[in-house]
């Protein structure tokens, strides 16, 4: 597995966090991960960001085979760190990353799975 991660200091400091996890046989990134990526920073302004392309595990899927294997980008596992998330339920979350993602269903990706925090979810607890 390719993996990368980019550091940037924003305007509070916080360091923000964004790797990028390809199968093997991937040189880079592929458009649909790149669309994603794209999307959901302008959207949500994460201090973390990782993006696994997960479709490697599904090509034997139905709908999968009648695409031909699909394009290779069909299911991905997200995990994002927004504070863009305070004060929704996961579903309201989901929704947010659903909603910015609607091109990206209509061409071909499948499922995402999503584990969305929000800054403090994060912090270990002080006791």
């Amino acid at each position: 597995m390719l993996r990368r991660i980019i550091q940037s200091s924003g305007p509070s400091l916080r360091n923000r966090h964004f790797s990028m996890a390809t199968t093997a046989g991937n040189v880079g990134p592929q458009p649909v991960e790149q669309a994603i990526r794209a999307k959901l920073t302008a959207l949500l302004q994460p201090s973390d960001l990782t993006i696994t392309n997960d479709s490697w595990q599904h090509r034997h899927h139905a709908p999968m085979r009648e695409q031909g294997g699909g394009s290779g980008e069909t299911h991905f596992s997200i995990k994002i760190v927004s504070d863009a998330f305070v004060g929704k339920s996961t579903m309201q979350r989901h929704r947010m990353i659903y909603g910015a993602l609607q091109d990206e269903f209509q061409e071909g990706l499948h499922a995402l799975s999503l584990n969305t925090k929000t800054e403090s979810e994060i912090q270990p607890t002080q006791e």
